[in-house]
């Protein structure tokens, strides 16, 4: 979506740091999407946009891997649903194809709010969807049951507008509170709480001290450290969301 994002400065970042910290591609993850026509600007359309879909669907793959400078991508995801079954088969066997040539190693959806479209989605695909990325916010119901469909089915749900979304679960005096007791910021706090659930929450700071605090997080959780110590300080932010059921799938192993 060339419109929000520049794939090209992604490709040149992520080289330059591969330089500097001596990694290879295989150490880096790399995620894309196809958009169609609706999701772009009109003079900004990364493929033809009179040629067939299927067309579109392969141009589109080969200028994110020509600005990626790379020649596979990790995970490619289909932006949202096309205005018919039949297109986004279309679509959805184009981009199997790229599988099957190893141009992607997996593939996603991105916007499916329904979850019977998810569930046709994945029950038609000849490769299954591995990431389902959704807004995460009330409207949706936290998408409460796509969330325990993905866990059934071992798909990564990734979670977009995580915070813009859900200021009131983190702002409020108890959650404050938490954080300062936790060492966290708020916002550390409810991303730390979506992970607690099973999420990925996609994090678009372009600060470098928010940056450097969504690391620390992160090496934290995965020194194993348990930043909610019960279900009850799960609850000071769940309680707050507006859904009322949103530990429908938080089993007792998942919660700390």
């Amino acid at each position: 979506q060339p419109r929000h994002y520049r794939e090209d400065l992604v490709g040149e970042g992520w080289k330059a740091a591969a330089k500097e910290l001596n990694l290879e591609r295989k150490d880096l993850w790399l995620q894309t999407k196809f958009s169609g026509l609706g999701a772009h600007s009109e003079d900004n359309i990364p493929y033809d946009k009179d040629a067939p879909l299927e067309t579109r669907v392969r141009q589109s793959l080969a200028k994110s891997l020509h600005h990626l400078q790379t020649d596979y991508i990790d995970s490619w995801i289909m932006h949202g649903p096309e205005n018919n079954w039949d297109d986004h088969f279309k679509v959805w066997r184009t981009m199997e194809e790229a599988v099957d040539e190893g141009k992607v190693l997996q593939l996603g959806l991105s916007n499916f709010y329904r979850l019977e479209d998810v569930v046709w989605a994945y029950d038609h695909a000849r490769i299954k969807p591995k990431v389902v990325q959704n807004r995460f916010y009330l409207d949706s119901g936290h998408d409460v049951e796509i969330r325990a469909f993905c866990k059934e089915k071992d798909i990564e749900y990734q979670s977009f507008w995580t915070l813009t979304a859900n200021r009131d679960a983190y702002l409020h005096p108890e959650a404050l509170e938490l954080a300062k007791e936790k060492g966290l910021s708020p916002e550390g706090l409810f991303y730390a709480f979506c992970m607690a659930l099973g999420i990925s929450p996609m994090d678009g700071s372009t600060d470098e001290v928010h940056m450097k605090e969504d690391i620390a997080l992160m090496n934290r959780i995965r020194s194993g450290e348990k930043i909610f110590a019960d279900s009850n300080e799960m609850g000071i932010i769940g309680n707050a969301l507006g859904t009322t059921n949103w530990n429908t799938i938080l089993d007792e192993e998942d919660e700390l």
